[in-house]
């Protein structure tokens, strides 16, 4: 097995990360590098730091100029940082010491990483954007179709009261609406642009430091912080944050569904996936065990982030490292999550059949508290429950159903309330809702 699932050929297609995992190659990294030292350079000429010609040289080479990662492998290896081997390997690529002298002009090692993690960050919050629209448009779609559809709700495992299919899609797809909803603010705050020198003081920078800061954010699309944040790792956190509660929701969607595709439960399909090796019967909800299993995967992750983001003094190697473990993987979690989320939504399909026998399973005493709310209406609410409680376990002793007991004992009883179309509540016009705010999308 390899060290990480993303990167093993065996394992490809169970954890595919999409897009996202071409972003975090060491290709990438260095190709992020560069395109901040170019910009950088490009700003700097501009405001006159550096020479302009030396400027337009410099950009001009870093679109243009490939690293080889084996090649600074070495360097990094004894600087404990990539940059010093990509600087040097990039001058020599460049055959004009007059301009590539001004490269990396006042800079330091973390502001470059630093700043190239943004920009791929950036990326990997618009390809998880875009894979979450679309399953929010997919679980609205089912979740009109199917918001007065009746099933069983359950908590702790056992029935509970009615609800709707439609209801259970709203669901899973609510806290996704509200990720979407929280990702414009965490752009904002967190991705941000990198500049502060080498003891975050900008002092090799000059006098025009923060606005070389400022012309960089604006040169590459991330955002000013107006200070230095080497040793303040918020904005990472922040975006592992939002990337971890979205993984939560695809947990809680996976959780959910293998209970649902339990044998004795079958209320819903999931696709034509999820063969045995030997139990040719068997369809395993492969989806939503990736799903979970990621969830699981990125507690850890983000337990070992948030200890990492305790730093020393003005800069310290020992936690940026940790950061560095930590970072890609929790990213890529989400991005194969979401993959799995994506195929699982465009093909779940509910099975009817299944969930009206289990709404009239189990004795009919899933009715029980609208049975209860009903008597309250004809003597004290303690009685009531009292009431309800005992014409219950006489159900379990007699196997006699509740609602057969209950019309016995009490023929004046509106028969509605035994039926779940008239008893899920506020269920079908929660599925309702959510389903316009996903097609507002």
């Amino acid at each position: 097995m390899a060290a990480s699932l993303f990167d093993s050929p065996l394992y490809a297609q169970l954890f595919t990360t999409g897009d996202a995992g071409r972003l975090f190659s060491d290709s990438a990294a260095i190709r992020a590098m560069l395109l901040v030292e170019g910009a950088l350079a490009k700003v700097q000429g501009t405001l006159g730091v550096i020479p302009e010609i030396s400027a337009a040289a410099i950009h001009r080479a870093s679109m243009e100029i490939q690293i080889d990662p084996g090649a600074i492998a070495k360097a990094t290896g004894e600087n404990g940082v990539c940059v010093p081997g990509l600087v040097a390997a990039f001058r020599a690529e460049m055959n004009a010491p007059e301009h590539a002298q001004y490269v990396h002009w006042g800079a330091t090692s973390q502001d470059i990483i630093d700043t190239a993690l943004m920009l791929r960050l950036r990326q990997a919050l618009a390809l998880a954007e875009t894979d979450l629209r679309d399953i929010i448009a997919a679980l609205g779609k089912q979740a009109e179709e199917f918001a007065k559809l009746p099933m069983t709700a359950r908590t702790y495992g056992q029935q509970a009261t009615p609800t709707s299919w439609g209801a259970l899609l709203a669901q899973f797809g609510a806290p996704m609406l509200d990720a979407l909803t929280a990702l414009e603010p965490l752009r904002r705050t967190s991705l941000l642009v990198s500049l502060s020198g080498a003891a975050g003081t900008g002092s090799a920078l000059g006098p025009l430091a923060s606005d070389t800061r400022a012309a960089l954010a604006g040169a590459l699309g991330l955002y000013d912080p107006a200070r230095s944040w080497h040793t303040d790792r918020t904005p990472v956190l922040r975006i592992a944050d939002w990337q971890a509660q979205t993984l939560a929701a695809l947990g809680h969607m996976g959780q959910t569904l293998i209970g649902l595709t339990t044998s004795e439960v079958a209320e819903v399909t999931l696709g034509g996936t999820g063969a045995s090796s030997t139990m040719p019967q068997k369809q395993n909800p492969v989806s939503p065990s990736a799903m979970l299993a990621l969830h699981h995967q990125m507690g850890g992750l983000r337990a070992g982030l948030q200890a990492a983001s305790a730093h020393q003094h003005q800069r310290d190697g020992a936690a940026w490292f940790a950061e560095w473990m930590l970072v890609p993987q929790i990213t890529l979690s989400l991005a194969a999550g979401l993959q799995h989320a994506k195929a699982l939504s465009a093909g779940l399909a509910p099975h009817p059949v299944q969930m009206r026998a289990a709404l009239e399973g189990n004795l009919g005493l899933i009715h029980a508290e609208a049975l209860s709310f009903a008597l309250a209406r004809h003597m004290p609410r303690p009685d009531a429950q009292a009431a309800c409680k005992a014409l219950c376990l006489e159900a379990r002793k007699t196997r006699t159903p509740l609602p057969d007991l209950a019309l016995a004992d009490y023929p004046d009883l509106d028969r509605g309330i035994f039926d779940p179309a008239r008893a899920m509540g506020d269920a079908p016009a929660e599925a309702l809702a959510f389903a316009a705010r996903a097609k507002a999308l």
